[in-house]
């Protein structure tokens, strides 16, 4: 019989998915896995059990919640030497991630694509000294995600992110900046930066032409405008996916370090919840780092 790690965050989303817990365990157990089950009871508690996970011998990780509870998970992996493939139940509010992955929404759908998947490796982020796996982001809005309450975002869903940032566009503020990757050097002043590898972000903006497996980021920087005018034509053009505005930059990478040359400390996001708050900031793809449970991978965004 597998064993199986499965590792629930019962408050992720609406809160949803403790009423088809039984469900998903009897589902699991027809499958013929032996289950341990582990409730976070913190922010970070995750990636300490995935990585029990790994290091004392199960087949297969389970993590049901939002993306911040898998990038805590996904954390724990990096962190052993044995890392174990990893199954995800999305349960948050937004679930970028797992609409890259084609994974479903509906959780005894997400059950059986895991009982009926298999792992691919998959690409992995570092910001600093923390994982993430879609997006780490700096500027404008990045601060909605983590200072949304838990109970708006259960009530509202994905509204509640948009109204929040909607509150924030009087105090959008610029950084002086410099940009360093493959033997490049960018500085200027920026308002936002998004570094991914995902097909939506915050289920509004779309990223086309990635892979979840090259080893390189899509890298979005937006440049400090002009007027009202030019912000409003900027983000027009980021919400379209259309990189063509002068204050939009975008190349691919698979290292940037990214340095207030105020040398202030600025925020960042990691996967939708807060990232730290550094001067000098590195990022780094590790390339095919963990194997994800994936069902139709010739339909998925993986090299051939």
């Amino acid at each position: 019989m597998k064993k199986m790690y499965f590792i629930v965050n019962l408050v992720a989303g609406k809160a949803e998915i403790s009423k088809n817990l039984g469900a998903i365990i009897d589902e699991f157990t027809r499958a013929e896995y032996d289950i341990t089950i582990h409730t976070t009871q913190s922010g970070t508690d995750a990636a300490y059990c995935a990585r029990y996970a790994c290091d004392s011998g199960y087949d297969l990780l389970v993590c049901a919640g939002g993306d911040g509870t898998l990038s805590q998970c996904l954390q724990g992996i990096m962190e052993s030497e044995s890392p174990i493939p990893i199954g995800y139940i999305p349960a948050g509010s937004t679930n970028d991630f797992a609409k890259s992955l084609g994974i479903p929404t509906d959780p005894m759908r997400a059950v059986r694509y895991i009982i009926e998947g298999e792992p691919c490796l998959c690409d992995v982020g570092r910001l600093n000294d923390q994982c993430f796996s879609y997006i780490a982001a700096f500027g404008a809005f990045t601060n909605v995600s983590y200072e949304t309450s838990q109970r708006v975002k259960n009530l509202f869903g994905h509204a509640a992110y948009v109204a929040n940032g909607a509150m924030q566009i009087g105090s959008i503020k610029s950084k002086n900046l410099r940009i360093e990757h493959d033997g490049e050097t960018i500085e200027g002043e920026f308002i936002y930066g998004m570094i991914t590898n995902t097909a939506s972000v915050a289920g509004l903006l779309s990223i086309k032409d990635f892979l979840l497996d090259d080893g390189v980021f899509e890298v979005t920087l937006i440049q400090k405008p002009k007027n009202v005018m030019e912000l409003g034509a900027t983000e027009l053009s980021l919400l379209k996916n259309d990189n063509s505005d002068k204050n939009i930059i975008f190349f691919r990478t698979d290292r940037i370090v990214i340095t207030n040359l105020d040398e202030e400390p600025f925020t960042w996001t990691r996967d939708g919840e807060y990232g730290g708050n550094c001067t000098v900031n590195e990022i780094v793809n590790h390339k095919q780092a963990i194997p994800f449970i994936v069902n139709y991978k010739s339909q998925l965004p993986f090299s051939e």
